[in-house]
């Protein structure tokens, strides 16, 4: 599979990368590790997750660790093929302690996803949302520790609007700390607001974006139709409150995009991935899937 260099880094990564937040529920922990080994022997070397992820049992302040848990099983001996990616700073617990940016939260949890994750370090350690309540000094100051002390090599912002991620880069030049080096938005053919103004500035500052929600939670792989019910295993039929409400405006975008595709002999998903990849900023797209075929399919559009 086609690989690219994140600017800044010595890190290739493949075109797609491995999601995982549907790790546990409902791909359950051996499917996941037949997935992700099937992924890595298939081209995939780039696998994203997150301290909080634990599939569609997640709420809000529920622990988290079951996905970061089921990857360290699955990369026993595989770590080094991999350029691996979690994140911080949703809620873990019941506290104030329990989530946010500050210091002492991002010390802990990494720690506690080093240990599920089975490593001694991250290649790619992102800011998982904006904290309004910590100074960002003391963010990026923690980040940098970390970078420092070789539990992570880079770093990266996730949910960050252009202005946020202009803030921050501000202060990392300000004071030498280490900048972020990737960029990870919901980015799609229906979700476009960030080409306005944080993919250019990603650009301009050579940061890589990294989207996820490029299928828009299934919505764009053309499996459902107006006047249809979801398809039985879609997500829409299995966790409703995780898709958009199918309406007949979005059924009157979702039938534009496939005419679109239909012009340029592509499939829906194809038309959403390339869609999304043709852009500058862009190295790779976060995919979650539930079965190999599925993924087989994804990665034939990238090759």
């Amino acid at each position: 599979m086609k690989r690219q260099r994140l600017p800044n880094t010595d890190l290739e990564v493949s075109a797609v990368c491995l999601g995982s937040m549907t790790f546990g529920t409902p791909v359950g922990e051996k499917d996941a590790i037949t997935l992700t080994r099937w992924a890595i022997e298939n081209g995939v070397n780039f696998v994203d997750t997150a301290n909080i992820y634990e599939g569609y049992n997640r709420t809000i302040g529920s622990p988290g660790g079951t996905a970061e848990t089921i990857l360290g099983k699955a990369l026993i001996g595989q770590r080094q093929r991999v350029v691996l990616a979690s994140k911080v700073g949703m809620q873990v617990g019941p506290n104030r302690e329990d989530g946010g940016l500050g210091r002492e939260h991002i010390l802990r949890e990494i720690d506690r996803s080093l240990a599920r994750l089975r490593c001694d370090y991250l290649d790619l350690y992102y800011m998982h949302k904006p904290d309004p309540e910590t100074p960002l000094a003391e963010s990026i100051q923690a980040f940098d520790d970390l970078v420092q002390a070789g539990k992570i090599r880079y770093w990266g912002v996730s949910n960050y609007s252009a202005g946020q991620l202009g803030a921050l880069l501000q202060a990392c030049g300000e004071n030498g700390w280490c900048r972020p080096v990737a960029c990870q938005p919901a980015y799609s053919l229906l979700k476009p607001e960030v080409e306005e103004d944080l993919l250019p500035l990603c650009h301009h500052e050579r940061i890589a974006v990294v989207p996820y929600q490029v299928l828009q939670g299934g919505l764009l792989t053309g499996k459902y139709h107006r006047g249809d019910v979801p398809p039985p295993g879609s997500r829409k039929e299995e966790k409703p409150d995780w898709v958009w409400e199918l309406t007949g405006e979005l059924f009157d975008q979702l039938e534009g995009l496939e005419a679109q595709a239909k012009v340029q002999n592509r499939t829906l998903t194809q038309h959403a991935i390339q869609g999304v990849l043709v852009h500058p900023a862009v190295v790779s797209v976060v995919v979650g899937v539930k079965r190999i075929e599925q993924l087989q399919a994804l990665i034939e559009i990238v090759a």
